[in-house]
């Protein structure tokens, strides 16, 4: 009897210390170590948030929805706008903006739906480990979607960029649903920049806002210095590795849901999390959003963090009652937008010193954070992660890049991309990987899983 009392006890304590650490865990402690985000590098996030939200708007010169301070672009530079009826089914709407002030070609994705089937049909096409990609894992379903919407506008991007002088910087940006697109998208052009008429990679980014978990950490890692991933404070999406075809499976019992992979998750071993080349994580660059402390009511003013975390890359679930409304793009682009008016204000503050991190330092930081995090995944023994030595940097285009940009401007290479410029899925395959027996492990269109 005292022996089973004994035990009943421990296991008591034990259920206690796991619950007691489970209610005191809070999002801000995922990035407590990071260092803190410059208004340079920040200052596109809510700017990409609106247009973002702009893809909401049947109507931009007659807005209906618009945040505070409205969407601040011009609707005339909007150079196309495709609904669900145009997809078909196949993509989330986006809309195709070329802002002439600041240089920039965005191609912006909205997120999910509740009430299109079509949706939930490009989130359900996926098992996990159904698709090996540029040495790694990605969502199935959300590539076939960065195929076909390449195909559909890769020429009218190569055009407006061309027509621009070949200066203007080209940005892929989405939320939720869009972002697992739109970063997938842009893992493909970066690797074909060629079809879009020899882009540098420097010009390409793109921006995950509260990103779904669409690509296994080796990918995640390597494309960090061409993908940012914007997460508010306890934003379950990005925390969650339950695949996104259970997630919405289940999304009318998300809480439900959400403790049961706490307590599943509980019982990992980290190096099992990391040695799993399946696992899907958020993509990219982190920037952390922290606008709320523990035990204090209210929100405070926002910083920003930012690191290229590898092992701990919001892995934990935050129970939060803010968990869901974190993961709203209005309240993302409403936080972001705090966030710089105050790293703008403390900058102005010290204006008559010289600033603490100069621009060229903190991109040679930014540069270093990336090969730190490239070695990192290296060491930690992650399946396929590559090494600074395989790995183009953010800011210098290697000879064989420059030489590929150059080839593109000769009249043969600009004819032979003519002919076989809007073909993406013949461009992705050399990306698929290939398995022991030689074939390609999945090149076609499969039957959506019911």
């Amino acid at each position: 009897m005292s022996v089973s009392c004994g035990v009943e006890c421990v296991f008591l304590l034990g259920c206690s210390r796991w619950a007691w650490k489970r209610c005191n865990y809070v999002g801000s402690d995922d990035s407590e170590s990071w260092p803190l985000a410059t208004p340079d590098e920040f200052e596109p996030v809510p700017r990409v948030c609106r247009l973002i939200l702009a893809v909401y708007e049947t109507d931009l010169k007659n807005p209906h929805h618009q945040p505070e301070g409205g969407y601040r672009l011009n609707p005339d530079w909007v150079l196309k706008r495709v609904t669900y009826e145009q997809t078909n089914g196949r993509a989330p709407p986006y809309i195709i903006y070329a802002d002439h002030d600041r240089k920039e070609i965005v191609l912006a994705i909205r997120g999910l739906n509740l009430a299109k089937e079509s949706d939930y049909k490009l989130l359900l096409n996926n098992r996990l480990g159904m698709q090996m990609f540029d040495g790694g894992y990605v969502h199935y379903g959300l590539l076939k979607s960065a195929v076909w919407l390449l195909n559909e506008e890769s020429e009218t991007l190569k055009r407006v960029w061309e027509e621009t002088g070949k200066e203007y910087e080209m940005i892929f940006a989405g939320h939720s649903l869009g972002s697992g697109v739109a970063a997938l998208l842009t893992v493909v052009v970066v690797n074909h920049r060629d079809r879009l008429g020899g882009i540098p990679r420097r010009k390409v980014r793109c921006y995950a806002v509260a990103p779904a978990r669409c690509m296994s950490l080796n990918l995640a890692v390597k494309y960090a210095d061409v993908i940012h991933s914007i997460v508010l404070q306890d934003d379950f999406l990005p925390r969650t590795a339950t695949p996104l075809e259970d997630i919405f499976k289940s999304i009318f019992c998300l809480p439900c849901l959400l403790f049961l992979v706490c307590l599943r998750d509980t019982f990992i071993p980290e190096g099992r999390k990391l040695g799993d080349p399946r696992r899907l994580y958020a993509p990219g660059r982190m920037y952390h959003i922290i606008e709320r402390k523990f035990c204090r009511c209210g929100r405070f003013p926002p910083e920003v963090r930012t690191a290229i975390p590898v092992d701990g890359r919001f892995e934990h679930i935050v129970l939060s009652c803010n968990a869901t409304s974190d993961h709203a793009i209005i309240w993302i682009e409403r936080e972001a937008e705090k966030a710089v008016h105050s790293m703008r204000e403390k900058k102005s503050e010290t204006i008559t010193v010289p600033p603490k991190i100069q621009k060229l330092e903190r991109l040679q930081t930014i540069e270093k954070e990336h090969k730190d995090a490239l070695e990192r995944a290296v060491s930690l023994n992650i399946p396929h992660a590559v090494s600074t030595a395989d790995e183009p940097t953010e800011n210098r285009e290697t000879e064989a890049e420059l030489a590929e940009t150059n080839k593109v401007d000769t009249p043969e290479a600009r004819s032979e991309s003519g002919s076989t410029g809007t073909n993406w899925d013949e461009a992705v395959e050399k990306l698929f990987t290939r398995s022991e027996s030689g074939t390609l492990i999945l090149t076609k269109e499969t039957h959506t899983p019911q």
